[in-house]
Order: C-alpha cells, then structure tokens, then sequence
C-alpha cells in the first residue's frame, strides 16, 4: 500500500539534498529562504562559524505589508536582505531556495534581491 508523504516532508528532503552542496563562507554568505502560508523569511548564513549574518521577514516593523503571504511582500523581504547586506559588507550570496520550487514568492524575493544590489 502506497502512502501519500506529507507536503513538508518532502521539502525538507529536496532541501536537504541541496544543502550538500550549498555552502555559505563569511564572504560568501547563503541566502536562506523559508515560506510559510503566512509569511516569508529569509536569512544571510555563515556556515563556516554557525552565523546569521543578516535578516528580513514580514514580521519586520520596517518590512510594510498588509498581507505577508503573496508576491508583493517577497518582493519587500528581498528588497530588505539586500540592503542589510550590503550594510553589512555582502555584495555576492549563495542562493538556497529552501526546498522550494523556483516560482511565485521565492522567485520574487531572489529577482527583488538582485535588483536591490545582490549577486547570486
């Protein structure tokens, strides 16, 4: 008997087959991104200490959105990872879309972040 897996179960599978290969340096750090059917997170990480060196959801105060779950608030959250990393010195990022298929939010926030100043 064949069971259906659990939509999360298999991201976290795909995510975690495309972290063996992504890997952030501290001058090169990763750009994680999480989506929830609420909000979208996304993070600057140094995998070489365990750091986090930047952050920007749609629970920001500074990120304004009225709904945290569609493509215009990705494109705030990654207008946002932008700028605070080149405040903090982190022009190129690796990209980990998390799992997640390129399309919709997570291509929204990788296309704002570009635009915004990163390279990847």
């Amino acid at each position: 008997m064949i069971t259906k897996q659990d939509k999360n179960v298999s991201r976290k599978k795909r995510h975690a087959r495309v972290r063996r290969t992504i890997f952030g340096t501290a001058e090169r750090p990763r750009l994680n991104v999480f989506r929830s059917s609420k909000h979208i997170y996304a993070q600057l990480i140094d995998d070489e200490n365990g750091v986090t060196l930047a952050s920007a959801s749609t629970l920001d105060k500074d990120v304004e959105v009225g709904n945290g779950g569609n493509v215009e608030a990705a494109k705030k959250v990654g207008e946002a990872i932008a700028k605070r990393a080149v405040e903090a010195g982190h022009k190129e990022v690796v990209f980990d879309r998390g799992g997640y298929i390129y399309h919709g939010r997570v291509q929204a926030l990788a296309d704002a972040a570009r635009e915004a100043g990163l390279q990847f």
